[in-house]
């Protein structure tokens, strides 16, 4: 009787094939694809046995026991939706170098120097010697008697740190150099990541032990390991930032325990890092006199509303293919509001370099900075400051009208708050708040001529 031939599954989307690959053809994954042999026959039917717990009324569960526990850092807190929930396992992803390791330690240093008895803090390095780590510690003034710090790469030997010290929270930097005796294959890859983190998770919840654990990002800026790492997990955050900047931005992508779309603000310096709680005025840059090709916006980061400078240059140039460049800009959306403003407005681009850019490291995506873009561009290209009281809100269409946006009323909220006075927005807003003057505008050449700062006998 011929033997019948070996089955391989993807480990992540379960698609088959007859033969290994080192990619699977369905969802793209590399490595993921693991032999399963012939196909398993029908599950048989499980007797019931006895239950843990007996089941009880929803309103008779303590909830005691899943109040979320405030670490220290109110930024993360506020992303997090109120602080670590007892048995959460929080993922922490970020490019190398942005300040992830330096944010844990001061979640451990702030966990372990507050009052109450939530336990000590343990922190399990894998990438660096504790030597290395003390030495951070001290640099950011981070060293506390209740903070308990390890160097294990073996799964085995944290559990065991967990069973001896037995901490209020556990930071694991990073789950890619763990590696469990009871799998196979090389610390970092599909199948040891994914036993690593299943084991903590199990820890976790057996415990009511809050972990953080440390991810490494693809160059695409996705969470790096296999996708069930994020399914494992009950809160996934991201941390990004320019390495040329100070700012850093602490994104929630997942959450389990609150909303999923908040923001957190850090400032990353040489003594550590430390919240912004107000970082509106950071993307600002004031000046006594109103300058050509600068325009304000408001951003929506999550929930909250952040103030933000978007800058133009436009210069002759005698090359044959004039430069377009983009510095914290989506360059797709900036090249298709340079076609509608040389179209609509009649300024000709076509024979000049166009940079444009915001201040103070942000990034703004959303079609919301449309306005704003195009008013400092046609300010830049016509030499013509814009009103330094105004802000503009809108996304463009490639027939120069202006459509509304989300969250009109809570932006301009902070520009009131930051002192504007005007604002640009598009017909129809909704209900905006009182005390600041609010200009709809139905298209781009509307919004130009209202935005003008010169006298009116200067006007084209």
């Amino acid at each position: 009787m011929a033997k019948k031939s070996a089955n391989y599954q993807c480990t992540e989307c379960g698609y088959e094939v007859a033969k290994w690959v080192g990619r699977c053809p369905e969802c793209q994954a590399w490595g993921s694809v693991e032999e399963r042999g012939a196909p398993n026959p029908a599950l048989a039917k499980v007797a019931a046995g006895a239950p843990s717990s007996p089941a009880r009324p929803i309103g008779e569960v303590d909830v005691e026991t899943a109040r979320a526990r405030q670490t220290g850092v109110p930024e993360l807190d506020r992303v997090l939706g109120g602080g670590l929930v007892p048995g959460a396992v929080v993922l922490l992803a970020g490019e190398p170098g942005v300040g992830k390791s330096t944010l844990l330690l001061e979640v451990a240093f702030r966990w372990a120097a507050r009052d109450g008895n939530f336990g000590p803090s343990l922190y399990i390095t894998g990438e660096e010697s504790a030597g290395q780590v003390r030495l951070r510690a001290e640099r950011t003034d981070s060293v506390h008697d209740q903070m308990y710090l390890a160097a294990e790469s073996d799964l085995s030997a944290v559990l065991g740190h967990i069973d001896a010290v037995d901490p209020g929270v556990l930071i694991v930097d990073s789950v890619q150099t763990m590696a469990s005796p009871k799998a196979e294959g090389t610390p970092g890859g599909v199948t040891q990541v994914k036993a690593v983190t299943a084991a903590l998770v199990a820890a976790a919840k057996e415990r009511g032990l809050p972990v953080l654990l440390v991810g490494h990002v693809t160059k695409e800026g996705s969470v790096a390991g296999p996708r069930v790492l994020e399914h494992l997990v009950d809160v996934v955050l991201h941390f990004e930032g320019d390495k040329h900047s100070t700012m850093r931005m602490l994104r929630g992508v997942k959450n389990r325990f609150g909303a999923a779309d908040e923001v957190g603000c850090f400032e990353l310096h040489d003594s550590g890092i430390s919240g912004v709680p107000d970082p509106s005025g950071l993307f600002l840059n004031r000046r006594r006199q109103p300058e050509a090709g600068t325009a304000i916006t408001v951003a929506l980061e999550g929930k909250r509303p952040l103030l933000a400078e978007v800058q133009s240059l436009i210069a002759t140039t005698s090359a044959p293919m004039p430069r377009r460049a983009a510095s914290g800009l989506d360059s797709s959306r900036v090249s298709m509001v340079l076609a509608v403003v040389e179209k609509r407005l009649k300024i000709r681009l076509g024979e000049r370099d166009v940079y444009t850019a915001t201040v103070g490291g942000i990034k703004l995506s959303e079609p919301a900075a449309d306005l704003a873009i195009a008013l400092a561009i046609a300010s830049g290209a016509r030499f013509m400051p814009l009103r330094p009281d105004m802000v503009a809100i809108g996304e463009i269409g490639l027939t120069g009208e202006i459509r509304r946006v989300s969250a009109i009323g809570r932006r301009l909220a902070e520009a009131m708050r930051m002192g504007f006075t005007t604002a640009l927005v598009p017909p129809d807003p909704g209900q905006v708040p009182d005390g600041i003057s609010v200009r709809e505008v139905p298209d781009l050449a509307t919004a130009l001529h209202l935005a003008d700062n010169r006298p009116y006998a200067e006007h084209e």
